[in-house]
């Protein structure tokens, strides 16, 4: 069980993967306080934002499976499917999500204003832009670049 740890310690692509992810998080919240001045609690866990904490993630792990086992080994082309239908989803699925949810909200609202209805509004920020994904995904590369110098 030592060897567990020990390997999970010394893992660099977890390691990567694991900072890219944090570092796109903590651009996203810098950003909002410098924006809002204030800090929202939302900004740890939530989703959507510039940049993509999912892209910064998978593009990591697929530099560090390519710098690992080379870019010809099936691992590598499994990483990378992964990391592009991770990146897809972010920015197309969960961007829709998004759009029905303001929408929703405005129907929401209307109907409100004739009823004097109280509901919590839907979340309009699930999905990504294609710029949000692609610089999450170079914070990703860059941080992985950093581990394997």
């Amino acid at each position: 069980m030592g060897n567990f740890w020990q390997g999970l310690y010394t893992n660099k692509a977890l390691g990567a993967v694991i900072v890219s992810s944090l570092l796109a998080q903590g651009i996203k919240i810098v950003a909002g306080i410098v924006r809002d001045k204030r800090f929202n609690f939302y900004w740890l866990l939530g989703t959507g934002g510039m940049p993509s904490a999912h892209s910064a993630a998978v593009a990591s792990l697929v530099v560090c499976v390519g710098k690992e086992l080379g870019s010809n080994s099936p691992l590598f082309a499994l990483c990378l499917l992964f990391a592009l239908i991770t990146m897809f989803d972010a920015q197309t699925w969960r961007r829709s999500i998004g759009f029905q949810a303001k929408t929703l909200n405005k129907i929401m609202e209307d109907f409100q204003e004739g009823k004097k209805i109280k509901d919590d509004r839907l979340r309009e920020l699930v999905g990504h832009t294609p710029i949000e994904v692609f610089m999450g995904a170079v914070v990703g590369i860059l941080v992985a670049f950093a581990f394997y110098r």
